[in-house]
């Protein structure tokens, strides 16, 4: 296992990434054959971080420990924040406990009643049987997300790709972009806290806010019991990433770090992510909630 740092002291990579997805929500490989990619890849620290599910847990946590990784419990909540979709990744060392367990059963209902209307949406819009559709391009009986309806009007000829699905449909402001069913992310932020956890506002610089406005969200965020931020998600422009470590450090958060990898193929790999900046933002390991994570054996964090 490599040495975590205590502090980031210069630009560079870490075999780190605290945000990846599996079958168990919209990713594409199960949560075994993640691990094993994240292996090959030379991760030494990862987390699973499904959408408003921890699944897929179980079974990374026993993969892990057959590659020699350390594997992090995780989720990633959807929450509302002034009318903006804002994800709040759960790190979990103690595993799904306390009020988070009922969340996540909350989060359960809400994905499948929005599924129901963004289906309803896209029928309006052309794309008929949508439920159905985007059933089988899940494939399985989890919830359904926007990536399964963004697949379903990919293969029915309505958008040429992915990426047009979600620029013409189902991104922000799009019909298919449905909010209102999730929590408060003062509310997601009391349950992952709550029940031992560490959150963490997903990818801060993605969601077109300006600087002030991030500023505001961060600190609705903290004032909830969030204590970190993701300074890096995947690849972005570096000057972004300094000044967002400025605001990081103005308000004592804690740093954290991700791909988001959904699937092979895609903008993002695991690990796959822009350097770390000099900054005075402790690493996310540096939490009280997370300090074993730097002695803990490969295997499951937290398994005895």
């Amino acid at each position: 296992m490599s040495q975590l740092p205590y502090t980031f002291e210069a630009d560079q990579r870490y075999s780190v990434d605290l945000h990846m997805h599996s079958t168990a929500s919209d990713g594409a490989l199960t949560p075994t054959e993640l691990v094993t990619l994240c292996a090959e890849r030379g991760l030494t620290h990862m987390a699973l971080t499904d959408h408003d599910t921890m699944d897929g847990i179980e079974d990374a946590g026993r993969a892990a420990e057959q590659v020699g990784l350390c594997l992090i419990p995780g989720c990633e909540l959807s929450t509302r924040w002034q009318g903006v979709n804002i994800h709040v990744v759960a790190l979990m060392p103690g595993g799904l406990q306390g009020p988070l367990v009922e969340g996540l059963r909350q989060q359960r209902e809400a994905r499948i009643q929005r599924a129901e209307v963004i289906a309803e949406r896209l029928e309006k819009a052309g794309l008929s049987n949508a439920l159905e559709k985007a059933r089988a391009q899940a494939g399985s009986d989890r919830p359904l997300g926007r990536p399964d309806f963004a697949r379903a009007l990919v293969e029915d000829g309505l958008v040429a790709d992915w990426a047009s699905a979600f620029k013409r449909y189902l991104g922000s402001g799009k019909k298919g972009d449905v909010k209102a069913l999730w929590p408060e992310i003062s509310d997601a932020v009391s349950w992952v806290v709550d029940s031992g956890g560490v959150a963490v506002i997903a990818h801060p610089l993605r969601h077109g806010l300006t600087r002030r406005k991030r500023g505001l969200l961060m600190d609705t965020f903290q004032a909830a019991g969030g204590q970190a931020v993701e300074l890096v998600s995947g690849q972005q422009n570096p000057d972004s990433t300094r000044d967002l470590a400025r605001q990081l450090v103005e308000r004592d958060l804690y740093a954290s770090m991700g791909s988001d990898f959904h699937f092979p193929g895609s903008h993002a790999a695991p690990g796959s992510m822009s350097l770390i900046p000099r900054t005075a933002a402790p690493p996310i390991w540096q939490h009280p909630r997370l300090a074993h994570l730097r002695e803990a054996p490969p295997g499951l964090l937290g398994r005895a």
